[in-house]
């Protein structure tokens, strides 16, 4: 892979004559782009891992978007300066460089932009109320999925948000046409994790690429145009690898720290656990725990109101920079394997940081994620989507038929919104029976999906009586 191929700064629709005036890349328009967007402020009231918390302390998507996007930005001006000081492309220009952090930057901003409210539990939720009902609901007397192709069952069996955020931003969001926001093909490559359909995909594979699916049969077309442009063929985008470090990077700092300002764990307990973990006394890990207990101890000293939540704060800080220079220097370690599409893993592996990133992802799902208060809202929040989901599922399934809906399949139809709508019948126009079928059960996730928590709560409520 090229960089004067990977950096395409080409659309999907032809942008229209540029003014002479307006001095902004193509990347840097991308950025206007999303933040002008309602999809990105949506974010705001969608649940990063805390459904429906009340504090205004706890990140919700957006917020967390926003230190994503911050920490990939980084990443790229720290790799880009690596490749032009070092000299390991010829090929690669200054230009490169800005070009990669303007990219990153938006990036971050919508990796997380399809998902669906109440976080990755609403993931789990949807994927496995499919695997339930396809085979029990019906169409023209015969069950879903006997219409349906293992392809298309496979995407609802495995739907994922990521998938989700390249159908939305390159189709859904309607800012003029059919073509989403019409952002770059870097920046749509970029966010495709998986670069494989949901045939392809294998969660055990060693290959990180494999992992989940990254687009969905009806955005086929858009998929294979991106990846024509950006010349990866299959392969992932060299980006993809630090926007995914800057992710992890983010919700594992994040999620201890939101943990903890919620009574999950005391330091102590937090401390007791990141020394449960197989480290050598003088390795870097080491060296980390030991800050955190010197900066607990410094604050002590300081007379610090909360030595705590100082100690926590000011040590997240120090654990993201390491994790940044850990990230940067794997990508220049294995930029060969990366360039040829080689490179299987994320960028931490192998380096002086994966044990701290694996310790900081267990203790919180072990504090935090198995908590019983969380339980009780992830329950309320399961039988909301799991209404939201068969009503609307019953709505579709007849909608564009020859069969008579019922007056609430009407309504529930209604609902949908028109921009949603209208791409349906777009696409649909033309289509066999079965595509279209499968193109009305996308509008349901696409339904879903584009509700914020507050929302579908809100929706459910009100189509339950409930006061």
């Amino acid at each position: 892979m090229q960089w004067s191929d990977l950096l395409c700064a080409e659309r999907i629709r032809p942008s229209r004559k540029s003014n002479q005036r307006d001095l902004r890349t193509e990347f840097e328009k991308d950025y206007h782009r999303i933040i002008g967007s309602a999809s990105f402020r949506r974010l705001q009231d969608k649940t990063q891992v805390f459904p429906l918390d009340k504090s205004d302390f706890v990140r919700t998507r957006l917020t967390h978007s926003l230190e994503v996007s911050s920490f990939a930005k980084s990443l790229g001006q720290s790799v880009g300066e690596r490749i032009l000081t070092e000299g390991l492309d010829p090929g690669f220009v200054p230009q490169y460089r800005e070009d990669m952090a303007d990219i990153l930057q938006c990036a971050g901003l919508i990796h997380d932009i399809g998902n669906p409210p109440f976080g990755h539990f609403g993931e789990e939720v949807i994927r496995e109320w499919f695997v339930a009902n396809l085979p029990r609901f019906t169409f023209r007397d015969k069950p879903l999925t006997d219409w349906l192709s293992p392809q298309m069952q496979r995407e609802f069996y495995q739907f994922d948000g990521n998938t989700q955020a390249f159908r939305l931003v390159s189709k859904l969001h309607f800012l003029v046409d059919e073509h989403g926001m019409n952002l770059t093909k870097a920046l749509l490559c970029t966010i495709m994790k998986y670069p494989v359909s949901s045939l392809e995909s294998d969660p055990s594979s060693p290959d990180i690429r494999l992992h989940k699916m990254g687009y969905f049969l009806a955005d086929e077309e858009n998929f294979k145009n991106v990846q024509e442009s950006c010349k990866t063929f299959g392969k992932r985008h060299p980006l993809t690898f630090l926007l995914e470090a800057a992710d992890d990077i983010a919700y594992k700092t994040a999620d201890i720290e939101d943990a903890f300002r919620k009574g999950y764990f005391t330091l102590d307990v937090f401390i007791k656990n990141l020394k449960s973990y197989s480290y050598g006394p003088s390795s870097v890990y080491a060296k980390m725990v030991t800050a955190l207990e010197n900066g607990y101890a410094s604050a002590w000293e300081k007379n610090v109101r909360w030595p705590e939540d100082y100690a926590i704060q000011n040590w997240i800080i120090s654990v993201q920079g390491r994790a940044l220079v850990a990230a940067t220097n794997s990508f220049i370690e294995h930029y060969e394997e990366i360039m040829a599409g080689t490179y299987g893993k994320n960028l931490f592996a192998g380096t002086f940081m994966e044990t701290m990133m694996r310790a900081l992802g267990e203790i919180a799902d072990r504090f935090a994620f198995q908590s019983t208060s969380i339980y009780g809202v992830e329950i309320a929040a399961k039988n909301t989507l799991e209404y939201l989901l068969k009503e609307f599922t019953e709505a579709a399934i007849v909608y564009d038929t020859d069969l008579s809906p019922t007056s609430v399949q009407i309504r529930f139809m209604e609902m949908i919104s028109d921009n949603y709508i209208n791409i349906y019948h777009l696409y649909s126009k033309g289509k066999s029976e079965e595509e279209k079928l499968y193109l009305r059960l996308l509008l349901v996730t696409d339904t879903i999906c584009g509700m914020t928590d507050s929302y579908a709560r809100l929706l459910y409520r009100e189509l339950m009586g409930i006061d």
